[in-house]
């Protein structure tokens, strides 16, 4: 018989961290309810029931805070707790006397309760100028600015279906804001800087190889090995600077932020779809981006009065069409909106049939 094989390697098994009520009844749950805002219940085949009661949080919290929301799962859920994808932190319950204790004590330290079902769900972003190298706006300032604005779609409001939103401060978009119903995108609008004494702090060939459209080219400046950089092919990845410091690529009056719309991973109704450019751009303007904040209640409260229920945000646009979408938000159509992509002939609408 063979011994059994334990390790430190990898992470332990999420199975010794379940509740027992899930342990138990694990594969065996008959179906879900909302009951209210922000609290859900699973009825498992035995009769047990599970109660969630779901707040919004930063992404970003110190351990006094983490203690704090420690505290109040030992009060109310014998240690259980756990955090969303998109950073919500979810309390697991058993007894559901204890729910508005709960929720008054959250709301005492500042964290809203809601966000399940046809809600705007917390929003689900990356590092921005807070850690990233390559950030071109921040995450942490634009994401509280715009949950500030739109709190009541978390908390209650109805609306006509879910609605998330991601943040990535650059294009390489760890954010997953590319299937997204509302995307904010940090954009750079210009090519690195290229400094002196490139070849004495990086190693030109990982340079070259770090570009993924080729920009990049092996060049000789007064007999000092460096690199020249072919503008039109940049991307504004950032992929250089990453591997190079003597390429950065920060630039305080050309970044800012792009909007993008109708994105989804859920395949309910429709296939999954990658989100589309509706603002090519909008100024930083920290600490509360109002540009942004503005535009994205715009965009939420067209979606909001003229979609269908459950009708997701691409879904109400490829509906309605897209010179109808950009007359209800009133966002003005300009030559980034046109695809210039060698292959986007094949996604153009080249029917006679159109709509206005």
């Amino acid at each position: 018989m063979a011994t059994e094989r334990r390790t430190d390697i990898g992470p332990p098994n999420y199975q010794n961290f379940l509740p027992s009520v899930i342990k138990k009844n694990y594969g065996k749950w008959k179906y879900h309810e909302i009951l209210r805002p922000g609290v859900m219940v699973h009825v498992a085949e035995s009769g047990d029931k599970l109660f969630t009661v779901r707040a919004g949080s930063p992404r970003l919290m110190s351990i006094h805070r983490i203690r704090k929301f420690a505290d109040l799962a030992d009060k109310y859920c014998d240690g259980h707790l756990r955090f969303t994808s998109r950073n919500n932190v979810e309390f697991l319950l058993t007894d559901d006397s204890k729910i508005d204790a709960l929720i008054a004590d959250l709301k005492e330290l500042g964290h809203p309760v809601g966000g399940i079902g046809n809600a705007i769900s917390n929003i689900v972003h990356t590092q921005g100028w807070v850690h990233c190298h390559s950030a071109a706006t921040d995450a942490s300032g634009i994401v509280k600015a715009v949950m500030d604005d739109l709190h009541e779609y978390f908390t209650g409001k109805e609306m006509p279906g879910k609605l998330r939103i991601a943040l990535a401060c650059c294009l390489n978009m760890c954010g997953a804001v590319h299937c997204s119903d509302i995307a904010i995108l940090g954009i750079h609008r210009r090519p690195p800087r290229i400094l002196g004494g490139l070849n004495k702090v990086c190693e030109i060939p990982n340079v070259i190889a770090s570009c993924p459209t080729a920009a990049i080219r092996p060049a000789t400046v007064e007999g000092q090995a460096t690199v020249e950089i072919d503008e039109e092919n940049c991307m504004f990845c950032a992929n250089c600077f990453s591997v190079c410091p003597a390429l950065p690529m920060a630039d305080a009056l050309n970044d800012g932020v792009s909007i993008w719309v109708g994105g989804k991973v859920s395949n309910a109704r429709s296939e999954p779809t990658f989100s589309k450019l509706a603002i090519p751009f909008l100024p930083n303007n920290p600490p509360r981006w109002p540009e942004v904040v503005e535009a994205v209640r715009n965009i939420v409260e067209v979606w909001h009065k003229n979609a269908r229920n459950f009708e997701r945000m691409g879904e109400f646009i490829n509906r309605i069409g897209w010179p109808r979408f950009f007359k209800l938000t009133g966002i003005e159509f300009q030559k980034e909106h046109i695809d210039d992509f060698k292959y986007a002939g094949l996604s153009y609408k080249r029917s006679v049939q159109l709509r206005h």
